[in-house]
């Protein structure tokens, strides 16, 4: 057991270190230049948009998302405890300018999560009356390769919908437990009622979840962050120097005393970044798949939200409320820091509201590790139905599993299991990236046809389903049906 432990952290050091960072990176500045740096002109339009649709509670065809609902679930992937515990890890290994990198890599990911959704969008499919997609289909309908999109599927629902449940449950209950005194037990029991009530309501109940959860989830850690750093005001201007110095000069900060160097600030903020936002690595795309649009661009340009929201708002908060409030240490070596990194954000929070602060920081925990199991879970069930090709009895048997692995990952020391999850994640992001290179010229196509539907006046995409039942007989038969034209007011 020993010997594997060391084989999947080498594994994890290669692929995150090295692999994951230049070819995470590599793809979003790749597409940032192709699509011409959209992301200065697409993301407050498609905000604005999206605000309109829920005002005026847009319908959507059954077996779909709204584009809010897949945007909900997407950020519930999105947002997890890695947005709290390894943001912090992150400033305590590569110093405050690790958050300047954060941002980069975020800059550069909205570039990426846009490809992947308009590809999701393109090559989804319908099974059992619902639509379906992600990467798997978009490797395997676009890259015509069923090998490798049988890896990624593969390693998705282990990453995503066995280990990485593991992990957030772990979390949950040890959070919990720890701040109100409750059981452990008792908090896994609840878990896993909770958790079995929303996934046994198929899709249509976890869209229903995540667009009334996240968002006040996500705004209750925002505005609590705010209030911190409205009360260390003072530290407000020197908090966002030392993220700029540090970016470039860690030693100006202290960091050349505490063994922090240049090249471990931006591995450690590109990382932490990319990890957060998930961009590139294959998750999001399967809820962006489903989302009810009349053009796959307009989905791509919601889904840049989601990153907008997970590192810029979010992740900053943590950043923020970390250095404002003094939580973070610069006189404190960073392997020491590192250590207690998994506290550090609940000490900045209970430093200004006292027991309190670590109450409701454990409820923001508990809730981001919810919405991400639930999340997580929607994705690898997507990639259930490609494997076992949509199968009712398999979907249920895997529901089961879930809240099998659910219940067994509170029971367990999750460190390993962490190590895991980044094995498998890391795995699955490999051949993502391959698709989103190779299928770049669609995406640039799609980018294209909309900005032409925009000038004549209506939006219209002709979408392509694949014909499961006809495919078995009549390989590459395409059942075509044109949606609605939308009329721009």
């Amino acid at each position: 057991m020993y010997q594997f432990k060391e084989i999947v952290n080498l594994a994890n050091t290669v692929l995150w270190d090295y692999v994951l960072i230049f070819a995470l990176i590599g793809i979003g500045i790749f597409m940032t230049i192709k699509l011409k740096f959209l992301q200065f002109t697409r993301v407050f339009p498609a905000l604005k948009k999206m605000i309109v649709d829920i005002v005026n509670k847009k319908q959507v065809e059954e077996g779909k998302m709204s584009p809010f609902q897949a945007l909900s679930t997407a950020v519930a992937a999105q947002v997890g405890t890695g947005n709290i515990v390894g943001v912090a890890t992150a400033i305590a290994s590569g110093g405050p300018g690790a958050a300047f990198w954060m941002i980069v890599s975020a800059f550069f990911g909205m570039a990426t999560i846009f490809s992947e959704s308009v590809l999701a969008q393109k090559y989804r499919e319908v099974k059992e009356g619902e639509v379906t997609g992600g990467p798997a289909y978009y490797i395997k309908n676009g890259l015509k390769s069923k090998g490798l999109a049988m890896f990624f599927a593969t390693t998705c629902i282990i990453a995503l919908g066995i280990v990485g449940i593991m992990v957030q449950s772990n979390s949950v209950a040890g959070s919990v437990s720890n701040a109100f005194g409750i059981p452990a037990y008792i908090v896994t029991i609840v878990l896993a009622i909770v958790v079995f009530r929303i996934l046994v309501g198929g899709m249509g109940r976890i869209a229903s979840f995540s667009e009334k959860v996240v968002p006040v989830m996500a705004g209750l850690y925002i505005l609590g962050s705010i209030v911190i750093i409205i009360m260390n005001i003072g530290n407000f201007v020197p908090a966002i120097k030392s993220i700029f110095v540090g970016a470039f000069s860690p030693k100006a900060i202290g960091g050349g005393a505490l063994g922090i160097t240049i090249q471990q600030t931006i591995r450690f903020g590109l990382a932490r970044g990319l990890f957060s936002n998930e961009a590139g690595m294959g998750s999001t795309p399967h809820s962006h798949a489903v989302a009810d649009v009349s053009h796959p661009a307009e989905q791509g340009f919601v889904a840049m939200i989601g990153v907008f929201i997970s590192t810029f708002l979010i992740c900053l908060s943590t950043v923020m409320v970390n250095i404002a409030s003094g939580a973070y240490n610069p006189n404190i070596s960073a392997a020491e820091m590192t250590k207690g990194a998994t506290v550090m954000t609940q000490n900045g929070f209970a430093s200004q509201f006292g027991s309190f602060g670590g109450m409701f920081l454990s409820i923001c925990l508990s809730f981001f590790a919810l919405t991400t199991i639930v999340g997580w879970y929607f994705f690898a069930e997507a990639n259930v139905k490609f494997v076992f090709n949509s199968k009712p009895a398999t979907v249920n048997t895997f529901k089961a599993i879930a809240i099998t692995a659910l219940v067994v990952g509170t029971m367990i020391d999750a460190t390993f299991a962490w190590q895991l999850a980044d094995l498998f994640m890391g795995l699955m992001a490999l051949p993502n990236i391959i698709a989103l290179f190779f299928l770049s010229k669609d995406v640039k196509e799609i980018l294209a046809d909309y900005d032409s539907c925009v000038e004549k006046g209506n939006i219209y995409w002709e979408y392509e389903y694949q014909d499961i039942e006809e495919e078995k007989t009549r390989k590459g038969s395409i059942l075509r049906r044109g949606l609605s034209t939308t009329t721009l007011k």
